[in-house]
């Protein structure tokens, strides 16, 4: 499971994060929503070790991020919102290279390297440096290197950005073949129509915050509204005008 407990970050004086709590279930989806500006991407830096919070903390099944990253990065894989390939790698260096850095070697490396260069359809790629490569093509080695070690916990900020549908359609069985062998998944995302087939439980974010969570349906219900995009739309747009207004002067 992962555990974000009352974490709170500020840049330049901005309240980003405000007292942000939430869990991941283990062996589920969970989507993270929230306007551009709500606090995600800073949310999941945290979470992954890539910033330290002001206050509060993380647990990636019981492991203080802060406190223990390496502990915390072997049982963690991240698809970010930058692929940081290395371009003069070819796809077998660069996914052995981060294998290695998981401690994997011999047999253990070989048998990682074979699983994940079929899993996510590697082959054309194997051998070909990295440079050049499509928005699909760097999106499925980004995730190559966060599968390859096999870790209990997957978080992804935005992974379907600029794919083809053929690379969307492969990273969505890939999350869902996961999630069957109990991978717990953490992914934020705009497109609605994925969130809704994908996650078995929705976290909305807005100011800094969680403002809503459930699975779709039940959001769909609590908010009274007929889909996911109209609740997604009425918790965080509406939070967003709340705070607002709690905050203009009387």
């Amino acid at each position: 499971m992962i555990s974000v407990e009352s974490v709170d970050k500020q840049f330049a004086g901005r309240q980003v994060l405000n007292a942000c709590s939430f869990t991941v279930p283990d062996g589920k989806i969970t989507a993270l929503l929230g306007a551009n500006g709500a606090g995600k991407t800073t949310c999941l830096r945290i979470m992954t070790g890539l910033l330290r919070a002001d206050a509060g903390r993380v647990l990636l099944g019981g492991v203080d991020v802060a406190r223990q990253p390496m502990v915390a990065r072997r049982q963690l894989g991240v698809v970010g919102d930058r692929e940081g390939l290395y371009e003069r790698l070819t796809v077998a260096e660069y996914l052995s290279l981060f294998a290695r850095i998981q401690g994997l070697a011999g047999v253990d490396l070989k048998r990682a390297l074979q699983a994940v260069r079929e899993e996510l359809e590697l082959d054309d790629l194997w051998l070909r440096r990295t440079r050049g490569f499509s928005q699909g093509e760097r999106m499925k080695v980004s995730l190559a290197r966060a599968l390859v070690h096999r870790p209990q916990h997957l978080i992804l900020d935005e992974p379907t950005r600029g794919l083809d549908v053929l690379a969307a359609r492969l990273l969505r069985r890939t999350l869902l073949r996961l999630r069957a062998q109990g991978t717990t998944i953490l992914f934020s995302s705009h497109v609605m129509s994925e969130v809704s087939e994908l996650s078995d439980r929705v976290l909305v974010m807005a100011g800094g915050r969680i403002v809503g969570g459930g699975s779709p349906d039940e959001l769909i219900q609590k908010s009274g509204c007929d889909n996911l995009e109209d609740s997604f739309v009425a918790l965080a747009y509406g939070a967003a005008t709340d705070r607002r207004t709690q905050e203009e002067p009387a």
